[in-house]
């Protein structure tokens, strides 16, 4: 549980965290890779931990050293439990790079926050298309590659981040050209590649909405700095917004934030950027963010529209949020609602009518960034907030009470 003593107004710097949407792949590709790989910058989530946990049963073997993480591949089984699959929704970004370097994979389907159907089909279509017989039983998934991977073109039907990290996972060492059209463009995309190529991989047009990857007999491990988070970016930008503050945050790949800036700037928020480091001044009341809509990117990321919806929640006036992407995305309003804030909610339209203050109140997280949403919440209301289902939190997020608490708020977690 995180309790909240509220408000205050937050000041000072800090440096942002590796990104959890971009270690969890690059540990699923490091048992492509022959010998060691070393990840720097990589945090300390129990995603990642789950991650690591997939890989020692497989056989590898990890060590950490603070934000060092390496990885010996002696990969020897391609079989993932039923408890470490539940354990995480991006487990199946395993499935790929199992299947390339076994010829066969079985693993259960995946667990993780509760946000609507996130159909794997696409995942499967995928593979199919690359020489992969799948069967389905008992909520299990038994594939094979009879005749290896074989180079395909695929086109998504819609352009789903885990799919095209799946296709390139079991393309790099294929046989032959494989061609994604309507890949998905997010920043974690590329720094798969990146890692990839870095390894000895051919894939053409990460961050492109046609990715081309040419097959290759084999990679070796190399040492990579993942990339910070843009999501943690967000969420510490959205708590100094909320309790009129000014922030510094270090460590941010700039052009990663864009899609997000938008509402900060338009609820009166001044954001300045200079190299690495994002600094933001909030105003002493924030004005509604008018119109949010979800979009893959290079749109507006749905995992920050809880995080907006916080800030406009005790916002001047009307702001209208469209989910594009998860059917139960709001899941955080009507805790919100407990705080004091006026959500409506109507299908996939959201509409935030901002009131002067919040008050503290016990809420309840049920996934990660809503959780999220719900300190930054806190952080603004007035009174004592008990934020419980912390362990959503901490999927991808290191030690925000202590980040927050550094920062100037009053805040501990139990």
């Amino acid at each position: 549980m995180i309790l909240i003593d509220g408000p205050a107004e937050l000041s000072g710097e800090i440096i942002v965290q590796g990104a959890k949407n971009s270690t969890l792949p690059l540990l699923a590709a490091a048992l492509l890779c022959k010998g060691q790989t070393v990840l720097h910058n990589c945090p300390d989530l129990t995603d990642v931990d789950t991650a690591v946990r997939i890989l020692e049963h497989l056989g590898c073997r990890c060590k950490r050293e603070d934000h060092t993480l390496t990885v010996d591949n002696a990969l020897s089984g391609c079989e993932i439990p039923h408890n470490l699959m539940r354990g995480m929704r991006s487990s199946i970004v395993f499935l790929g790079a199992i299947v390339s370097r076994c010829g066969e994979a079985r693993l259960c389907f995946p667990g993780g926050c509760e946000l609507g159907p996130r159909p794997i089909d696409l995942h499967i279509s995928a593979l199919e298309k690359l020489g992969v017989e799948i069967s389905e039983s008992g909520g299990c998934l038994y594939c094979r590659a009879p005749h290896g991977i074989r180079g395909a073109y695929i086109s998504l039907a819609f352009p789903s981040v885990g799919a095209t990290e799946n296709i390139m996972l079991a393309a790099a060492c294929s046989e032959g050209t494989t061609v994604i059209a309507n890949a998905a463009r997010e920043p974690e995309i590329i720094d798969l590649a990146e890692y990839l190529n870095r390894c000895g991989s051919r894939i053409y047009g990460a961050g492109e909405s046609c990715v081309i990857i040419d097959g290759v007999k084999e990679l070796t491990g190399c040492e990579h700095h993942v990339m910070p988070d843009r999501i943690v970016s967000c969420t510490y930008m959205a708590a100094a917004a909320v309790t009129g503050g000014s922030i510094t945050l270090r460590g941010v790949e700039t052009s990663h934030i864009l899609p997000m800036l938008s509402p900060f700037e338009e609820s009166g928020c001044q954001v300045r950027q200079l190299g690495g480091t994002v600094s933001v001044l909030a105003p002493r009341r924030l004005r509604a963010v008018k119109h949010i809509r979800t979009m893959p990117y290079p749109g507006f990321p749905t995992d920050a529209q809880p995080l907006v919806m916080s800030m406009a929640s005790v916002g001047s006036g009307t702001s209208i949020f469209v989910e594009n992407i998860f059917e139960n995305r709001y899941k955080h309003a009507s805790e919100l609602q407990r705080l004091g804030a006026k959500i409506k909610v109507e299908g996939k339209v959201a509409v935030v009518e901002g009131v002067e203050r919040l008050t503290g109140a016990p809420v309840q997280a049920a996934d990660l960034r809503g959780g999220a949403a719900l300190v930054v919440a806190g952080l603004a209301a007035h009174g004592k907030t008990e934020v419980s289902g912390t362990e959503y939190i901490q999927r991808g997020y290191e030690d925000i009470a202590g980040t927050l608490a550094d920062l100037g708020a009053r805040i501990r977690e139990v």
